[in-house]
């Protein structure tokens, strides 16, 4: 049986995939989050060795490893789930691949996410909910949208801009988890952020 979807997924970039403290970042977190989080290996600017060396580094942190479109990557390292965009293979091949991952989509607004629903996505990250620096051309879909695709009845992971101070707001809206970068790799204190954003979202 394939064990329960984390609630909180703290997403690298290329910035953080390349800093000197990723190791040690990455283990005050998963001591925050525990089996609740996953450590999402992401960068699309990355070669694919330092994708193949990020997603390492994370393997080997006592938490849940997904892989950002790289399937490849998830194959060799054993992830648990991965993470498709807009760009990527389709659900259907990631699910051929590796029946037991937690293959999940990123969608934007609503009919992304029905169309996501219907290739058979186990799950949904949206956003930006808020506005956010990732992302500074991309206006934020709000609470009312995230509310309208969390009735999809796919669990949703809620992204862009949410931090310790937003993750009730989220969940009241329908969201299953949260995922951040900044709010939980650049944090002062890590391993705070994380066990703080998991409370708020029971």
């Amino acid at each position: 049986m394939r064990p329960p979807l984390p609630r909180l997924h703290a997403i690298t970039d290329e910035r953080i995939a390349r800093r000197s403290d990723l190791a040690d970042v990455a283990r005050a977190l998963a001591r925050g989050g525990g089996a609740n989080l996953a450590l999402h290996a992401r960068g699309k600017a990355l070669s694919g060795l330092e994708h193949y060396d990020l997603a390492f580094h994370l393997s080997i942190v006592p938490s849940v490893l997904f892989v950002n479109d790289r399937l490849d990557i998830a194959i060799a390292l054993k992830a648990r789930g991965v993470q498709l965009g807009t760009g990527s293979l389709p659900v259907s091949a990631a699910r051929r691949l590796d029946t037991a991952w937690w293959v999940g989509k990123s969608v934007h607004d609503l009919a992304e996410a029905e169309a996501a629903r219907a290739e058979g996505a186990d799950y949904l990250l949206v956003g930006p909910v808020y506005a956010t620096a990732t992302h500074p051309g991309r206006p934020p879909i709000g609470l009312d949208a995230l509310s309208r695709i969390a009735r999809l009845d796919l669990p949703v992971i809620a992204i862009g801009g949410v931090d310790t101070e937003r993750a009730r707001e989220v969940k009241a809206a329908g969201a299953y988890g949260v995922a951040a970068i900044r709010g939980l790799w650049d944090s002062a204190d890590p391993e705070r952020s994380a066990s703080r954003m998991l409370e708020d979202l029971k």
